[in-house]
């Protein structure tokens, strides 16, 4: 009784002394910033925290800077995390903050602008460390920190070698109740009512899983002004008792407006509620029964698409990393998303701001699709066509024969993308992305092989062509080097959505590179840079030829010379130049363009040689190339078109 009644006198007392000095709103979100002096070698931040409420101190030295000491409720950390992982450029000078909350058990430490979460935060039970104190000046040094401030207050301009602070220890649910009646004095909006009122501290619900376990629903506990229907739901599946395997009890926290899950984030926005679901000691994954998370939020247009997105803190400690992995989305409405996920983690919906969707994605996909089974049967068609002149010994079939082979593939994969990625998700999708990526270059290989070959047989006339195993080496075993090299370096390939302009929340699906900055830096490398140099030297070369052959009695007709150039321009690939084009105006124009030209490109290559053999015919010429060619190497492609 005695120790109760001396536990409530010091909580008065301390609430006494902070309504005096009008700093409520601010304790629960302490900071302390400053710059660190250090030296030009190698850095590292030194971390040290356990749970109390006794001293806590921020010190700095030539390589190192140190977080140390008894704060926190429940988090334990301690390790030396190295220059690599902080990312600091080498200036002598880097600018730090530290912010402390209370009421969730969260620090975070901003180091040269990258944020870095050293505690996750929890709902709390029991009490917690706040109202810290500045406590002694420590020495001066040529190394520290400077400018040292709480809260904005600079203690000192001195280069100090730490900063030691003493906090009080409090009922965190009496603080919460305080922090809560001064949020919730607001008048009633559309918005509050939705759920979106801020509050405090973390709400905690406990389930103990029996022996039958068949299943549980939770609701998030009821907030103040929020009425029950819009409180996020959670339903734990029977599998969840299965797989666990130390506990039996699982912890359901809920957050509400956290800065912490906003950060890193400009282009999409994560939705005001979060939830952390987690077992002590365990790692649970890959749930034969997903668990299903019901979101209510405000109203969510079309034109910005949303999905459920989780925080691995395993996998990503230090730092807030939205991922769709292990999550499925069921969209309800637009005021509720509902998130099937198959592991235990922090659960939020990420909502993209600025959507860029695909116009005419119906239209367009419908257009590839034929596109694709068209050229199959095409290059199929041509492939026995090839082989049937083989016996001809011509130096250019076998380099027609690869473009047919890998043109085929490409097709054949690029038509099958989108059922593969319905059906097998993710982990088939890595396999299918990384093929698909292999046909691409092998088909823009060949390209560049039709145009280097064409060169060497108009410049370089008395000089034998390389050995067909030369081509096939370079048309099939280069491509795979890149591809080999991403699949090693990892998260490349994988699931990726299209978003079409209609209906956003209902995206194509497709195995291709995934939807990251290290994707689109692996697609700009690889695909655009070998893009650029065939399309370029395919136009080059086209100009060549015709300035060799154009004086030719049959370049006068406009019809050779017309199927001439497209015909090369079938071998070269110069449509996919159309992709640079992709802008302006006229932009539907051209990505129509470029989607029936490439998709049926193995329709048009075929065309072209059924063309050139319609025309010896008509010409009852030697060869297949005669008439449209020209009798000498010099003037023309004469062994480039005999096929």
């Amino acid at each position: 009784m005695e120790h109760r009644l001396t536990d409530n006198l010091r909580v008065a007392f301390v609430f006494i002394i902070l309504f005096s000095t009008g700093s409520s709103v601010n304790d629960r979100e302490w900071n302390f910033c400053g710059t660190w002096r250090h030296g030009m070698g190698s850095l590292s931040l030194n971390v040290n925290l356990s749970p109390g409420c006794s001293e806590f101190s921020i010190s700095a030295d030539e390589s190192s800077l140190s977080i140390a000491g008894q704060i926190t409720a429940q988090c334990s950390r301690s390790g030396v995390i190295p220059h690599e992982q902080l990312g600091l450029d080498s200036e002598k000078e880097t600018p730090f903050c530290v912010f402390w909350e209370p009421l969730l058990d969260q620090l975070k430490l901003q180091l040269g602008g990258k944020n870095l979460t050293l505690c996750w935060p929890t709902s709390l039970q029991g009490n917690c460390c706040t109202y810290l104190s500045h406590g002694p000046n420590t020495p001066e040094g040529p190394f520290g920190i400077i400018n040292g401030a709480v809260r904005n207050d600079v203690i000192t301009g001195k280069v100090l070698t730490a900063y030691t602070f003493n906090g009080i220890s409090i009922d965190s649910k009496t603080l919460c109740d305080e922090e809560s009646q001064g949020s919730t004095q607001v008048s009633m909006t559309k918005d509050t009512a939705l759920g979106n009122m801020e509050h405090p501290c973390a709400r905690r619900v406990e389930v103990d899983m029996k022996r039958d376990f068949r299943g549980y629903n939770i609701t998030a506990p009821a907030t103040k002004g929020v009425p029950a229907e819009f409180s996020t739901t959670i339903y734990l599946p029977p599998a969840l008792k299965q797989a666990a395997k130390m506990t039996s009890r699982v912890v359901c926290t809920f957050f509400k407006s956290n800065s912490l899950f906003q950060e890193g984030h400009k282009d999409v926005r994560v939705l005001d509620d979060v939830v952390e679901i987690s077992m002590e000691n365990e790692i649970i994954a890959d749930l034969s029964e997903p668990i299903r998370i019901v979101f209510h939020h405000e109203v969510i247009i079309k034109l910005h698409s949303r999905k459920c997105v989780s925080w691995d803190t395993r996998k990503d400690p230090l730092q807030v990393n939205w991922l769709m992995d292990g999550c499925k989305m069921h969209q309800k409405g637009p005021k509720q998303t509902e998130c099937l996920c198959n592991h235990l983690t922090y659960f939020s919906v990420l909502v993209e701001m600025k959507p860029r969707p695909v116009r005419h994605l119906l239209a367009l996909t419908a257009i590839t699709s034929l596109g694709c089974a068209v050229s199959v049967i095409s290059c199929i068609a041509l492939i026995i066509y090839l082989c049937r002149k083989r016996r001809c010994k011509e130096q250019s079939i076998p380099i027609h024969l690869g473009l047919a082979v890998s043109l085929a593939l490409l097709n054949l994969l690029f038509f099958f993308t989108g059922i593969l990625a319905n059906v097998g998700g993710e982990r088939v999708c890595v396999w299918v992305g990384a093929g698909l990526h292999y046909t691409l270059l092998s088909s823009f290989t060949w390209m560049g092989v039709e145009v280097f070959h064409t060169f060497w047989l108009v410049y370089m006339v008395f000089i034998p062509s390389p050995n067909p195993f030369v081509w096939n080496l370079v048309g099939f075993a280069l491509p795979a080097l890149p591809v080999i090299i991403l699949a090693a370096v990892g998260d490349i390939y994988g699931l990726r959505e299209v978003v079409p302009s209609d209906d956003v929340s209902n995206p194509y699906l497709m195995c291709w590179m995934k939807d990251s900055n290290k994707a689109l830096l692996a697609h700009y490398f690889t695909n655009m840079t070998v893009l650029a140099l065939l399309v370029s030297s395919g136009v080059v070369m086209l100009f060549l030829v015709y300035w060799q052959i154009r004086s030719r009695n049959e370049w006068r007709k406009n019809s050779v010379a017309f199927l001439s150039i497209w015909g090369l321009s079938c071998l070269f690939g110069t449509s996919w130049g159309l992709t640079f084009l992709d802008f302006g105006p006229l932009s539907d124009v051209v990505l129509f363009l470029s989607c029936i030209l490439n998709s049926f490109q193995g329709f048009l290559l075929m065309l072209r040689f059924y063309m050139l053999d319609w025309m010896r015919k008509k010409a009852n010429g030697p060869s297949l190339g005669s008439f449209s060619t020209g009798s000498t190497r010099q003037h023309m492609l004469r062994a480039q078109e005999k096929s």
